[in-house]
């Protein structure tokens, strides 16, 4: 075969070669592109234009930044039903997603008859064993239901405060709800009586911790009030209450504007209770406290639906004829109206009888006056040291005749009149009870009103000035805790509490500030207080810890003896790590040396939880800054002598 033959048939090989070569490659370009724009179609119609698309071959490639997992395997997914998907390679990324805020710790406690109920989330750090324990503590032992779930996330700062005072609480309240968070604690309960609620009320607002809000609603059933009793009165002191009782807040608001038009200022209490004769009560206090007013001086009283209008002797009888006969014509037909219009007094008549009980701001009781019989006055001697005390009770009351016939019940009742007041006296005579004096309790008037109105019926004379004085009251009068941390670094200001060399035995002079302190405690009431042993810096580190707390429980030994509630208060041991003065010095040292009495407060810091919690009672606050008050302990410059 010649030569040219041969490049002939090489050449058209050689051609056909390389048009398949390009045939190919616009082939495999064709379907690059095709395969690239159906998937990418397919994706923007699902929204997803964050991915990107790009081949090489038959290889499609998924590229970006999928907003999370989800939306990265339905673009895989989208990509695999428009080629397969054996031929998708993936290349996306997931956006890294934000930390996941900790959750809201709370708890919220249910107590009735049958037991306790915890439900909530708390974080996993909070021992429940010591938990139940604490909640039994303070219970009585009662069933809990642990319905709690857990979560590993630090606590905010205020969340074991606000937990360790919502157990504590609960000992309080036999009826309760308590819901419990970091910001707040809500207390709704039901309690016995108006007083009860008062006192509770003072002393949860009290032991509530700093930086966590209170929200209190406490509620008590309305009394039941025997006689249902109302009391008004106008003469030279002005218009006033000397009871008030009303069955409905509507009925007690109407009540009082009507004695604010027969000229009443400032406020008044009126209790809402049980024992209202008649729907119409509050009409009747209406009409009768307005006739009052038109006679313009004189008392009405009501008791249940009797009810006596006194005028004031030298009243006009034309007037007091038309007042009375109108109001007894307007008043509802349930209600018994007496009105009675007194003679002026005759200056001719004979001296008039007396009886007077006193009572002296130190507790001292004197009984003087008229009395009808021996027997009589040792009635009244024997209830007046039944009310009161033996030793305190004086009579100087003397025996005589022609005395009215009812004056034996009148002076047992204001021998029980005068119990009701803190200092104060009661005179009676044939025509009237005077009861004044001072209290520490603001419906001290309304229950002497009460009392006497029962027993003496609407028709007696009597009157009332009995003034509520706060420093009396044993809720009001209580000091603040921040006050009780003063006066006991007050007694520590210039002495210290002594302790024997190398113990934790306290020495004479500490027994004798101890005393004061104690009395400080008991006059304070529950308070939650930590008791905190300090040394200097001489000797080991480990040694002074331990010697500092057993000294701080020495002292907290010493009030449990002199009868202090400690329940509130803590020991703790800080050794040499907290100092206030240079240890360098004996006088430093000296100064070092203390023990102090501190408010505890809720934790300030904001370093993550501990790894562990012991429970409430053993987890303290962080926040102390070493500032000392108040003073204890021996001074010595050796180990043994820290």
């Amino acid at each position: 075969m010649r030569l040219s033959t041969i490049l002939t048939i090489a050449g058209v090989f050689t051609g056909a070669a390389a048009l398949s070569v390009v045939a190919a490659g616009f082939s495999v370009t064709a379907i690059e592109d095709g395969s690239r724009r159906a998937v990418r179609a397919a994706l923007d119609a699902r929204g997803m234009v964050w991915a990107e698309v790009g081949t090489d071959g038959l290889q499609v490639f998924l590229a970006g930044t999928a907003p999370d997992e989800a939306a990265r395997f339905a673009a895989l997914s989208v990509a695999g039903s428009v080629v397969d998907a054996t031929r998708v390679i993936d290349q996306t990324v997931v956006e890294e997603a934000e930390p996941l805020a900790p959750p809201q710790f709370s708890i919220e406690i249910l107590r009735n008859e049958r037991g306790i109920s915890l439900i909530g989330l708390v974080p996993a750090t909070l021992d429940r064993h010591q938990l139940m324990a604490d909640i039994s503590e303070a219970t009585g032992d009662a069933p809990v239901a642990d319905l709690l779930d857990a979560a590993d996330y630090p606590a905010p700062a205020t969340w074991r405060p606000a937990l360790r005072y919502a157990v504590r609480s609960l000992g309080l309240l036999p009826r309760s709800k308590i819901s419990v968070s970091a910001e707040r604690v809500a207390v709704t309960a039901m309690v016995d009586s108006a007083a009860e609620k008062r006192q509770v009320e003072a002393d949860l607002a009290r032991r509530s911790p700093k930086d966590v809000r209170l929200a209190l609603d406490i509620s008590a059933p309305r009394p039941v009030i025997t006689p249902f009793t109302l009391r008004f009165v106008i003469d030279e002191r002005g218009a006033r209450f000397d009871a008030c009782s009303a069955d409905t807040e509507e009925a007690r608001d109407r009540i009082l504007r009507a004695a604010g038009q027969a000229g009443m200022e400032g406020r008044a209490d009126c209790v809402i209770g049980m024992g209202v004769p008649t729907p119409q009560w509050a009409q009747a206090a209406e009409q009768s406290i307005a006739a009052l007013a038109r006679l313009g001086a004189g008392s009405v009283t009501f008791t249940d639906a009797d009810i006596a209008l006194l005028a004031e002797p030298g009243t006009d009888q034309a007037l007091f004829d038309d007042v009375v006969g109108a109001l007894d014509g307007a008043l509802p037909e349930v209600f018994a109206l007496n009105a009675t219009l007194p003679p002026l007094p005759d200056d001719s008549e004979p001296v008039v009888p007396e009886f007077i009980a006193t009572l002296s701001p130190e507790g001292q009781v004197l009984l003087r006056g008229r009395l009808g019989s021996a027997q009589v006055r040792e009635t009244a001697t024997s209830l007046a040291q039944a009310r009161f005390s033996a030793d305190a009770v004086h009579v100087t009351a003397r025996v005589a005749e022609e005395l009215p016939r009812d004056w034996s019940m009148r002076v047992l009742l204001a021998v029980e009149a005068l119990a009701h007041l803190e200092s104060g006296a009661v005179t009676v005579t044939p025509d009237t009870i005077d009861v004044r004096g001072k209290s520490g309790q603001k419906a001290a008037g309304t229950e002497i009103a009460q009392l006497l109105a029962d027993r003496l019926g609407g028709n007696e004379r009597y009157t009332l000035d009995v003034a509520y004085v706060e420093h009396l009251d044993p809720v009001a009068a209580l000091p603040t805790p921040e006050e009780c941390e003063a006066r006991i670094a007050a007694v520590q200001s210039d002495r210290k509490i002594g302790f024997e060399p190398g113990s934790a035995r306290i020495d004479g002079t500490g027994a004798v500030i101890l005393d004061e302190i104690a009395a400080i405690l008991m006059e304070c009431g529950e308070i939650r207080m930590e008791v905190a042993g300090h040394t200097d810096s001489q000797g080991r580190e480990e040694m002074n810890a331990q010697l500092s707390l057993e000294r701080a429980r020495a002292v907290l030994d010493e009030l449990r003896l002199r009868r202090v509630l400690t329940s509130g208060l803590e020991a703790q041991g800080y050794g040499e790590s907290r100092p206030i003065a240079d240890n360098d010095t004996e006088e430093g040292r000296e100064t070092n040396r203390r023990i102090e009495f501190r408010l505890i407060r809720p934790e300030t810091e904001t370093e993550p939880a501990p790894e562990t919690q012991t429970g409430l009672e053993s987890v303290e606050d962080t926040g102390d800054n070493g500032d000392g008050t108040e003073e204890g302990g021996e001074g010595r410059t050796t180990d043994e002598q820290n």
